[in-house]
């Protein structure tokens, strides 16, 4: 739930004793209301779905060990995405506030429990304009057919562009529980309950693997006319830029995989995964020989030769990270893996947090900043567990829009030429000219296409991409 600043913590009992709060019930729904759909509106410009540049706070407690320091030194060494001028200037600018109010000196020393809010100028990447369907409705359930490149839920530098906005700004549908998820880049069933007890009958069904999916996916090459299983053990190698490989220390997984056709040069192949660990069909793929055609991480050449068949990189994981990271730049498509530049250089890499973390609320966001790890690559393509959430280890409140600046562009329709066109002073994005990604980037050939558990089943279309007629 969006509102009031969380409560402090408290730290040390009278007597001395170390005082562990308890753990801070989670609320299985996402919840948004008129407030927050109104901080900025959509337009549609190039086959792109688009959210005009808008006001927003970004809230935190003082980490542990920021205690002692200042918040001069704090932003000099973990916030370096900006200099230390942007920070002196969001002070006289009134963007800083601690304990709520105005930051006049950044040589102040920071305290146990002190509160900071910074407000920025917020740009969000665009979607694809492929429509948002609703497959099904009834009071317990909503379904639909998520288009490629669009996050289920508000993350990393996504809101508006997501789909829980836009079910809620567009077809009125709020407080829905997340049954699972969908990469961003991945298309197809997602299925949604609509109370609480739905949500907990379902998330039984999760634990006892009594539910089914089947993916559809296009592929480089011939793939074998038998079934292939694939059991090989996942572990993901980074949070920030979202790759994982096949590795003896990884989590045990099973894919099922049957060809359904092939072209001469590629294949269309069914993909049934029985367990569910982050990228896992994509991986399993990869380490196939076969990779998705079109996959911006696991089809790169940074991979090596073989493009990482059989499990042969060659590379160290570092050395692979920034062969990836540098292959994109070079093609200017760093957004296509969800980050901007200043993302790789404003903080260290997430650890596994096990198989007790919760991504299904918000990103591992920067407070100062808004620069965040791609949460929709930490969240699996094909996955119901949460083993491989980066942690969190301040309280974000990211879902908290500033209320004295408003939102910026006017509010009166979805589409049509964009109507604002004011700069921000302060925002580094607002002089910053971005290649806009096309839409044929923003699809990548894998698709959720049922989802079947005791007493319901849901299935989507066969994407044009899986015809056996399609050319490419």
């Amino acid at each position: 739930k969006e509102g009031a600043a969380p409560a402090p913590k408290k730290r040390r009992l009278a007597g001395g004793e170390r005082y562990v709060p308890p753990p801070r019930k989670l609320s299985t729904g996402v919840s948004f209301g008129a407030e927050h759909f109104a901080e900025t509106s959509y337009y549609f410009e190039g086959g792109l779905r688009k959210v005009r540049p808008y006001y927003f706070d970004f809230r935190t407690y003082c980490k542990g060990r920021w205690v002692g320091r200042s918040l001069l030194h704090v932003f000099g060494t973990e916030f370096r995405a900006q200099p230390l001028d942007f920070y002196r200037a969001a002070a006289r600018a009134g963007r800083l506030r601690l304990n709520e109010e105005p930051v006049r000196d950044l040589h102040v020393v920071l305290k146990n429990n002190d509160f900071l809010r910074n407000t920025v100028h917020r740009h969000e990447p665009p979607v694809t304009a492929q429509p948002l369907r609703i497959l099904a409705e009834d009071e317990e359930v909503v379904v639909v057919d998520k288009p490629s490149s669009l996050p289920v839920h508000p993350c990393g530098r996504f809101r508006h562009n997501t789909v829980i906005f836009i079910l809620g700004k567009e077809h009125g549908l709020t407080e829905l529980h997340t049954l699972h998820r969908l990469d961003r880049m991945t298309s197809g069933v997602l299925m949604f309950a609509k109370t609480a007890a739905v949500s907990k009958r379902i998330d039984e069904q999760v634990r006892e693997r009594q539910l089914e999916k089947e993916y559809v996916c296009r592929v480089v090459g011939e793939f074998p006319e038998h079934e292939v299983v694939c059991e090989e053990p996942i572990l993901v190698v980074s949070y920030k830029v979202g790759v994982c490989r096949v590795d003896p220390k990884g989590k045990p997984c099973k894919t099922i995989f049957q060809r359904l056709s092939y072209n001469g040069k590629t294949s269309v192949v069914k993909c049934l995964p029985r367990t569910g660990r982050t990228h896992q069909i994509r991986v399993h793929l990869q380490y196939l020989g076969h990779p998705i055609v079109n996959d911006p991480i696991y089809n790169m050449e940074a991979w090596g030769p073989d493009r990482g068949k059989g499990g042969k990189i060659g590379k160290t994981d570092e050395e692979l990270l920034k062969a990836l990271v540098e292959e994109h730049r070079s093609k200017q498509s760093l957004e296509i893996l969800g980050i901007l530049e200043e993302d790789l250089n404003s903080g260290g890499e997430n650890k596994d947090c096990g198989d007790s973390g919760d991504c299904t609320k918000s990103a591992e966001t920067d407070p100062v900043n808004g620069n965040s790890c791609p949460a929709e690559d930490v969240k699996d393509p094909e996955r119901n567990d949460t083993a491989a959430c980066p942690p969190s280890d301040t309280n974000l409140e990211t879902l908290e829009k500033d209320k004295e600046l408003g939102s910026c562009g006017n509010q009166d329709g979805q589409t049509g030429p964009k109507g604002w066109e004011e700069k921000d002073p302060l925002c580094v994005e607002c002089r910053m000219s971005r290649r806009d990604p096309s839409p044929k980037e923003l699809v990548m050939f894998l698709h959720a296409l049922r989802y079947k558990g005791a007493g319901f089943e849901y299935c989507s279309s066969m994407p044009e991409w899986a015809m056996d007629d399609w050319e490419e």
